[in-house]
């Protein structure tokens, strides 16, 4: 199984994402039993955020979690850029907390940037976490020179973690954003891994070469797209699934390893940019 380690902690290179889940009571058993699915299948991370369906992913996710031991599970949730203030921020946690049903979070995460000056966010998020009400944080949808200015605010090179829009269709931050990442040692989180599908424009499921390499592992496109985000170095994909049948295929894909064959085959239809790419923001 391929890993990733987010605050000394390994954790398995695939978790279960939650955006656009909790809102539709129709649903949400399935949604339910599709977490717990993931959780039995041996997932640790999930991830979610005050801002997904207005708090109802995180109730959703707080009643998934009930049955099981809270020191398994690696739970990370974010808070809004109107939020991460000296003021509110204590506020936006305590109410998340609730919601979750726990009473401290393994990652915490700055959304994205808002009009709050950088050093008070930081500086009330590592107070947080001195407390021990996180036990870490990081931040959400920065691009180079978000990171750049962060590394130079009072304790902004204690954030352990960047969560980005990235899949193969979608690779913008590998020109500047992922290649410092990696030299100052600050693993990805990626969200979807999986493009946002034929509504947004994504046709890669639909694209020959994803298709072919597909067919060679035996594997759905779906089970590639994966696979190709999880053998990047210190990525760890958080696709959304709101049935145990996607979360439980997903899986497979933790076990395609992709040849440097097929990674030529995907970069012939996907290149690697060479500028740098306005990052797209959920």
């Amino acid at each position: 199984m391929k890993n990733v380690t987010i605050n000394n902690q390994v954790l398995p290179a695939l978790g279960i994402g939650t955006w656009e889940m909790g809102d539709d009571p129709e649903v949400r058993e399935e949604e339910i039993t599709a977490i717990r699915s993931g959780l039995d299948a041996g997932l640790t991370v999930i991830d979610t955020a005050e801002m997904y369906a207005n708090g109802h992913s995180e109730e959703l996710v707080g009643e998934a979690i009930k049955p099981y031991q809270r020191s398994q599970i690696f739970l990370i949730s974010k808070v809004l850029p109107q939020n991460a203030s000296a003021h509110k921020m204590r506020q936006s946690l305590a109410a998340s907390l609730r919601r979750l049903q726990t009473d401290y979070l393994d990652l915490y995460l700055y959304h994205w940037r808002g009009m709050i000056p950088l050093p008070e966010t930081v500086s009330e998020l590592q107070s947080l976490q001195d407390e021990g009400l996180i036990r870490a944080w990081g931040v959400s949808n920065f691009d180079i020179d978000d990171m750049q200015e962060l590394w130079h605010v009072p304790n902004g090179q204690n954030c352990v973690v960047n969560e980005d829009l990235y899949n193969l269709e979608t690779r913008g931050i590998e020109f500047s954003l992922l290649p410092w990442q990696r030299e100052h040692h600050i693993p990805l989180i990626a969200y979807s891994p999986l493009g946002r599908g034929p509504k947004m424009g994504s046709t890669m499921m639909k694209n020959e070469a994803v298709i072919q390499v597909a067919e060679k592992h035996k594997a759905s496109p779906y089970q590639i797209l994966l696979a190709w985000v999880m053998q990047q170095p210190d990525v760890l994909a958080i696709p959304k699934s709101s049935s145990s049948k996607h979360l439980l295929s997903n899986l497979n894909a933790l076990d395609i390893e992709l040849t440097t064959e097929d990674l030529n085959i995907l970069e012939q239809a996907y290149p690697k940019p060479d500028h740098k790419e306005p990052l797209a923001i959920y």
